[in-house]
């Protein structure tokens, strides 16, 4: 399950992701995403850690991406914040642990269901990029504005998931 702090990251890296300014101060960041600015905060550090944000102090400072948004991957944001992707420790690639209750991991039929759940969210994670979300944020924006004012929908526009 994605956590509060992965959900609100990837809120944050959107924002960041279609900013004008080349860095964005962690106040309007949070307003921006709607995220808690405290909480904010601690999540900046993780991803500055990561290597995903670059952050600078002082009067031109601020938070930008490390790196293009279409060369980070939804998947390394999540594992960054949440930790492997698999639903149960045996399941996981890169942080196996048997499960202490399991008298037969080479035979336990919910661990290779569990691998194939990791498989396919590591399919669509590892091959979104944080460009790809934040166009579809805009787009779903777009969209919302449109039926706010009564503006009927634009033919031929969809918005993948």
């Amino acid at each position: 399950m994605l956590t509060m702090k992965a959900k609100y990251a990837l809120r944050a890296l959107c924002a960041l992701a279609g900013a004008e300014a080349p860095r964005l101060q962690a106040r309007q960041i949070a307003r921006d995403a709607r995220v808690p600015e405290k909480f904010l905060e601690a999540i900046l550090v993780d991803l500055r850690k990561a290597g995903i944000l670059d952050s600078k102090r002082g009067v031109r400072g601020g938070h930008a991406l490390a790196r293009p948004a279409a060369q980070i991957m939804i998947g390394d944001v999540i594992r960054v914040l949440d930790g492997p992707l698999a639903p149960i420790p045996c399941a996981s690639v890169t942080a196996y642990k048997p499960c202490a209750d399991c008298p037969d991991p080479d035979a336990c039929a919910v661990r290779v269901l569990m691998g194939s759940v990791r498989d396919a969210m590591a399919q669509v994670l590892d091959h979104r990029n944080l460009a790809q979300l934040a166009q579809d944020a805009q787009h779903l924006h777009e969209r919302r504005d449109r039926r706010r004012l009564g503006d009927p929908p634009r033919p031929g526009r969809t918005v993948s998931t």
